[in-house]
């Protein structure tokens, strides 16, 4: 036990180092955002008016998942494979499942919605800036549905209210500047072990067009070329894989965190008992 104790707070090193590098943003990051304050007076009222109620769908997935909510039944598969020997049938017992395994499913899963947010990005760059209009809230989409299956890939059930609120600020960390994401990550933090943490989140929900207007206008410069007909299949693909990439590392490396925390307050709280899936 002595040695899963170590092990799992060496990770936690790596995660707490991860955290320092990520509220170091270059000076590029912030100037990046100015083509979408450009882009908001230019774009036809018709696709401000797309955009705008798709965005009420993602406020809809904070409140009862809509059509975001994802299925963990793949994930309990992918579990049941990784771990024949094992009794995987939920979420509850996908929280005793090593480590390990949980970085390897959801490492897969990360390459997998990457490319696919590659394809996306390629096929959207195709008519500039009307096509745009539709990338933005599908790789929206594409990145909620990421972030709920590493939720459930580390034992959490993104159908309670609360852990979606998780979702949405592990999605806004992806996008923040350095102050922004420096108090994602301190709420993310604290997530684990103060109720009151969670509640806050939970009344944060009305500012939730804040959080996807910050994620939209990270865009900026990335998406700008997007914008060219034709040459903006190869920025749509490397800009989707590259954003899809970020969501994935942030989601996993928060939840990953939070698995790690609680592990170790049950060993504290614990100290003649271990799971034996745990020391595999």
């Amino acid at each position: 036990m002595h040695n899963e104790q170590s092990d799992l707070e060496a990770q936690l090193k790596d995660i707490e180092k991860w955290e320092k590098e990520q509220q170091k943003v270059w000076f590029w990051e912030r100037i990046g955002r100015i083509p979408f304050k450009v882009l908001d007076k230019l774009t036809p009222a018709f696709i401000q008016d797309k955009i705008g109620l798709l965005l009420d769908e993602i406020g809809g997935f904070i409140q009862n998942g809509g059509q975001y909510l994802t299925s963990e039944k793949h994930l309990i598969r992918k579990f049941q494979k990784e771990l024949p020997d094992e009794s995987i049938q939920s979420i509850d017992d996908i929280k005793k499942a090593p480590i390990s395994v949980m970085d390897h499913i959801c490492e897969e899963l990360g390459k997998n919605r990457a490319n696919t947010a590659a394809v996306q990005g390629a096929t959207t760059g195709v008519g500039g800036l009307f096509t745009l209009a539709i990338d933005i809230p599908a790789i929206l989409g594409l990145s909620l549905k990421t972030l709920q299956d590493i939720a459930v890939s580390y034992g959490y059930d993104p159908k309670d209210k609360a852990e979606r609120m998780f979702i949405i600020k592990c999605l806004q960390l992806s996008a923040a500047d350095i102050v922004g994401k420096k108090a994602i990550i301190g709420e993310l933090s604290q997530y684990h072990k103060q109720p009151d943490a969670r509640q806050n989140m939970i009344s944060q929900i009305q500012g939730w067009r804040e959080v996807v207007y910050t994620y939209r206008d990270s865009f900026g410069w990335k998406k700008l070329f997007q914008m060219v007909p034709v040459a903006g299949i190869l920025f749509g693909a490397v800009t989707n894989r590259s954003m899809i990439n970020g969501v994935a590392e942030a989601g996993m490396m928060m939840y990953k965190k939070r698995r790690i925390l609680e592990r170790l307050e049950d060993m504290k709280n614990n100290p003649e008992t271990s799971d034996p899936a745990d020391e595999r």
